[in-house]
């Protein structure tokens, strides 16, 4: 009982201190020093708001587990986007040089425009496209095209030596972008009971950099010969009735995309897949 008295008094000498010192500097006047309760016990119990060294560190901890979790699919995304906007523009820049290269002819089609051997494939090239580099020295494809590529699930891998395509021409664009065609009357394809005619074409859309893997920087088109760019089977008069020998466009890309995109160094199929996706890489 004694100890409690002791304590009460002790506080109660603390508060008189704290009251009068207040009084001294003019704050309140020596009589009105029982208002001061409130703020004495506010400063007795106020306390100094930070953190300590174990909170920080257990912080920055979970920020490194957190940022080691998405920040490489965050890069991946916007190496994809980054992919299908550059393959968006080589696309474009095709399309609008075929039509140009059919006005120039006065022609319906490219076969109709004289587009019909490797040499006039290379002249139509480096007319209609701001050409940086030529590597149609034999079957030589690099350095156009990088040394090797690979598929995306790593199954088959190839080097620019077997990018063999003897009726092809290869060129750089001044966008970086690499592109090897075929003269689009080449090969023929009977859909719908109607022959179209068309020829292969790669385009690697940042040329010898990396990751060089088929369907990411890579691509594996047809090059038909009304301009337009598609996979194999998806023929223009495919396209404009929606139907290829009884199955929809849309499952003509499909099909294939499921069957070689991720096994082709050449990223057969994937194509397809990023058109019925809305120019989206979703894979």
């Amino acid at each position: 009982m004694r100890r409690f008295s002791d304590e009460l008094v002790q506080k109660f000498d603390n508060l008189k201190y704290f009251c009068e010192e207040q009084s001294a500097r003019g704050c309140v006047s020596g009589r009105d020093s029982l208002k001061l309760f409130p703020c004495r016990f506010s400063g007795l119990f106020k306390r100094k708001i930070g953190f300590t060294l174990a909170e920080v560190l257990v912080t920055l901890g979970v920020i490194g587990v957190v940022s080691a979790l998405t920040v490489p699919t965050l890069v991946k995304n916007h190496q994809k986007k980054t992919f299908v906007v550059q393959l968006h523009k080589v696309y474009s820049e095709i399309q609008q040089a075929s039509e140009n290269y059919m006005n120039d002819h006065n022609a319906v089609s490219l076969r109709e425009a004289g587009l019909t051997s490797r040499a006039s494939v290379a002249d139509f090239l480096h007319s209609y496209f701001k050409v940086v580099k030529t590597c149609d020295e034999g079957d030589k494809r690099t350095p156009c095209f990088a040394d090797k590529y690979s598929s995306m699930d790593k199954s088959t891998t190839s080097n620019a030596g077997n990018f063999t395509w003897n009726a092809a021409s290869c060129v750089t664009l001044a966008s970086g972008a690499t592109v090897m065609t075929d003269y689009p009357t080449l090969y023929t394809e009977d859909v719908n009971g109607v022959t179209s005619y068309f020829g292969r074409m790669l385009i690697d859309v940042n040329g010898p950099s990396g990751p060089n893997i088929g369907g990411r920087d890579l691509f594996y088109l047809s090059f038909y010969d009304d301009g337009s760019l598609d996979v194999e089977g998806v023929t223009p008069p495919c396209r404009q009735q929606g139907s290829c020998d009884g199955s929809s466009v849309k499952d003509v890309r499909e099909n294939l995309y499921t069957t070689s995109c991720q096994s082709s160094y050449f990223g057969i199929g994937c194509f397809g897949k990023i058109l019925n996706d809305n120019w989206e890489m979703n894979y």
